[in-house]
């Protein structure tokens, strides 16, 4: 499972825009990504490279899973888990209910 970002939203929001803003600046993009990481802190040209690249999926520049889709698609496999979960118990409890049904009763 991967971490949470210890870079904040606002942040990743600039650097993606500085990136596409000094892209013309450099020979490639690269470059501008390495630039841009230093001037902002990030530790790692990928990290950044990583978020431009989600940004242009998210935009539909590019093809790919956007952020909202993903996100979708994490709650379904989530709500998925449970309704598994559930639905064993309900077959477990279903099974205990029919055996009790089944057994002979005793009179006393």
């Amino acid at each position: 499972m991967a971490r949470s970002s210890s870079y904040p939203p606002e942040l990743r929001r600039r650097a993606v825009r500085m990136v596409a803003e000094v892209l013309g600046d450099y020979d490639s993009e690269s470059a501008a990504l390495k630039a841009v990481a230093s001037k902002l802190g990030i530790g790692s040209t990928e990290t950044l490279r990583k978020w431009v690249r989600q940004d242009q999926v998210d935009s539909g520049r590019r093809p790919g899973t956007t952020t909202e889709e993903s996100a979708q698609l994490k709650a379904l496999k989530k709500e998925n888990a449970e309704l598994k979960r559930a639905n064993e118990i309900l077959k477990a409890a279903a099974s205990f209910f029919a055996a009790e049904i089944d057994r002979p009763q005793t009179r006393s």
